[in-house]
């Protein structure tokens, strides 16, 4: 099958383009000659209200949030394709705040899908990310029993701070493989569920329409211009925040639970590549490194290139639903869109690193965790 010619799309709408990914995304776009509209809401958690630094002058800036219809619906028009990366952001925050995450997540991909069915428009092609959190604990692999897709560790288990996944048939020993695109789906917070729920009715959508449509599931992405002042954004950002205020980094359960993290620029690549090509068109494509990483690396990692070794604290504490392992399979990407990460987490990270030192960073994860403890989720 044959590639589209980029330039097909021409103006290109980003949601959330202010924000971590859709900033790069943006950067990429305007290199490559696009015409770029940004619609973001410039979110108070994360930019406080304020135009970042980094965003790309040469794009079209409109300040607006998705739940707003006419709003979005004015942004929506003259475009070729929508990279649709607007979202509500924290698997502990959202199962607390849910109205937000709903509306946002939820209400905001609704009324474009809206738009676009009952107005006069010219998208050809609409991609969001997805996220790994939809898929609960991944697949494993039982000596005895072969493959099997264990349900999340209870709460009793927990407790007991018995923190390995046992084989559902057996109850024996299991290990972490590759979770691929088709795994059955067991989202374990209400993000997570909008995420998933955002991923099928786009898919739904576009199937209907005729509209290609991709949906990148992206596990743990890394990199500069996350915010250190969040306390609900990725787990690398508040490891350096924490020590770069002279706290421990504090990692759950023995910190030998694993994620698959993948850096910024690897993910916008891959949403050019989807872009630019048609072969990954009306797809769910995995997005991340392909191997697992424990989470207790991640805060040592972090703490010797910050300068200060030792600055981690294995808790022993736990999150209700939190899984155990999860990583992707990402021979689809490699298929479908010839795409591979190029970076490494070394690499990723030394990068991550050197962009912090500039920035300031509040410590807000005191305050987010007893926010979480008063709800009953730590």
């Amino acid at each position: 099958m044959q590639q589209i010619p980029k330039m097909l799309h021409k103006t290109i709408l980003v949601t959330g383009g202010a924000g971590f990914i859709g900033s790069f995304l943006v950067d990429e776009l305007i290199a490559k000659n696009y015409k770029v509209r940004i619609f973001d809401n410039l979110e108070k958690q994360v930019h406080n209200g304020k135009k970042p630094s980094y965003l790309n002058k040469k794009a079209q800036f409109i300040k607006g949030d998705v739940r707003n219809y006419n709003a979005f619906k004015k942004a929506v028009q003259g475009m070729d394709a929508i990279f649709h990366l607007a979202a509500a952001v924290g698997v502990g925050q959202s199962n607390y705040e849910v109205k937000k995450f709903s509306d946002t997540n939820l209400g905001g991909l609704a009324n474009l899908l809206d738009i676009l069915v009952n107005t006069k428009h010219k998208v050809k092609k609409i991609i969001t990310n997805s996220s790994m959190t939809g898929l609960g604990e991944g697949n494993y692999e039982c000596n005895k029993c072969g493959f099997v897709r264990p349900s999340l560790r209870t709460e009793e288990q927990l407790q007991q701070a018995d923190w390995q996944i046992k084989c559902p048939k057996c109850r024996g020993k299991i290990n972490s493989v590759a979770t691929p695109e088709d795994a059955n789906e067991y989202p374990n917070s209400i993000y997570a569920i909008t995420k998933k729920t955002q991923q099928d009715m786009l898919m739904l959508f576009g199937k209907i329409y005729k509209v290609p449509t991709i949906a990148l599931r992206c596990f743990n992405v890394y990199g500069p211009r996350q915010s250190l002042s969040n306390p609900y954004t990725g787990v690398t950002a508040i490891f350096i925040s924490r020590i770069k205020n002279n706290q421990k980094a504090v990692v759950y359960e023995d910190g030998l639970q694993s994620r698959d993290f993948i850096s910024v620029h690897d993910v916008v690549d891959a949403l050019i590549l989807s872009l630019e090509g048609n072969r990954a068109d009306y797809s769910v494509i995995n997005m991340g490194s392909g191997h697992p990483t424990s989470i207790k690396e991640i805060a040592e990692t972090i703490s010797r290139l910050l300068g200060k070794p030792g600055m981690v604290k294995i808790s022993q504490d736990y999150r209700l639903n939190d899984i155990r392992h999860c990583f992707a399979d990402i021979t689809k990407a490699q298929k479908l869109l010839g795409w591979t990460p190029k970076v490494t987490l070394e690499e990723g990270f030394k990068e991550l690193i050197e962009w912090s030192e500039g920035e300031k960073a509040i410590d807000n994860f005191s305050s987010a965790e007893k926010e979480l403890k008063i709800k009953g989720l730590l």
